[in-house]
């Protein structure tokens, strides 16, 4: 662990802003093993406790806990907590179901059709393209209301028109631009299409057949649940989430995602501007030690990771309130690579 210690002291000291490239070493084939190296996963931890900003660490392998730890006075592990921007793979999820139950009619689905009343008064042309998958990866090729332009965003009259009038800046289907903005459009789309709030689909939908409680979060000023921001779950209720993506959307004998639709959010289909790393619907898509990684990430450090091939679901929850990135995102996928994943490929005694 002596690389991991020194890799981990420099990500600390190194003040980056975005998440390490994803790390790319050939693995030859899947790792059979079970369990975790306990010399390693307590170095793991041990290295986890010395991080100020986080509150959670909880590692499931092949399903089963092998870690729950709270640090810096961290809520229990079953209360809720805002997962930021993690709540855009959740939401994901919920869209996913919605076209399999015929609310959404699929990826290609126009979003005018549904929120064509909250279009602009003589709309850019490119607006009527804009389609529910442009939305999942982040393509809209509208400004952004993210970064800069969020204040202005949050603080308007009608979340949903704001987010639609916005200029375009490349072809809907173009380079990324992460917007909150989108996946509240999915959130409204959502809510218009059913009849019902989202919030009301995500406890009937997701929690429900997962066990699991999503409490109701913020709203726009028209009672639009925000999507893609401030929802609030449990660690153990979003290792619960990405069980349910580990397991091919099937959790207790039950179906609840459809599979195809996890394959297809799990397929990289554009890059992030300011990581690199790659993003399907909802999901950043890289790798760990040569290992396929899907994961959630919200701001400050609200982390939900899994690892197929090694049966690894992993959730990370931080301080939500601090200052941009001091390398603390570096530091939870240092944890994940240089301690976490070298425990899964070792395994533990038999």
């Amino acid at each position: 662990m002596k690389r991991y210690a020194c890799a981990l002291s420099f990500l600390l000291a190194s003040g980056c802003d975005a998440a390490p490239a994803p790390r790319q070493a050939a693995v030859s084939s899947p790792v059979e093993t079970r369990g975790l190296d306990s010399a390693i996963l307590a170095d793991t931890v041990a290295h986890a406790s010395r991080l100020p900003r986080l509150r959670s660490l909880l590692v499931l392998r092949d399903g089963q806990v092998l870690a729950e730890q709270r640090f810096n006075g961290g809520p229990p592990l079953d209360r809720p907590v805002n997962i930021k921007s993690a709540s855009k793979s959740v939401l994901s999820a919920l869209v996913g179901i919605a076209i399999a139950r015929g609310v959404l009619t699929g990826v290609d689905q126009p979003v005018l059709s549904v929120l064509g009343s909250d279009a602009p008064p003589n709309p850019d042309p490119r607006l009527a393209r804009l389609t529910v998958e442009d939305l999942l990866t982040m393509r809209a090729g509208v400004e952004r209301t993210s970064g800069e332009n969020y204040g202005r965003w949050v603080s308007s009259r009608n979340w949903v028109r704001f987010a639609l009038a916005r200029p375009f800046v490349d072809q809907p289907g173009g380079a990324m631009l992460y917007s909150t903005g989108n996946t509240h459009l999915l959130s409204a789309m959502l809510t218009r299409a059913s009849g019902r709030d989202t919030h009301t689909l995500m406890r009937d939908w997701l929690a429900e057949p997962l066990g699991i409680t999503i409490p109701p979060w913020s709203r726009d000023p028209q009672g639009i649940y925000f999507g893609g921001n401030d929802m609030m779950m449990s660690p153990r209720s979003l290792a619960r989430f990405g069980e349910l993506y580990r397991l091919g959307g099937v959790i207790d004998g039950r179906r609840v995602v459809p599979a195809r639709w996890i394959d297809e959010s799990w397929t990289p289909r554009t890059v992030s501007p300011w990581s690199g790393g790659q993003y399907g619907y909802g999901w950043f898509v890289g790798a760990s030690r040569g290992h396929p990684l899907r994961f959630a990430w919200g701001y400050g450090g609200q982390m939900l990771f899994i690892v197929p091939d090694l049966k690894l679901t992993v959730v990370m929850t931080s301080d939500p309130s601090g200052a941009r990135d001091n390398g603390h995102i570096a530091a939870l996928h240092a944890l994940l690579d240089d301690g976490i994943v070298p425990a899964a490929e070792r395994g533990g005694a038999t």
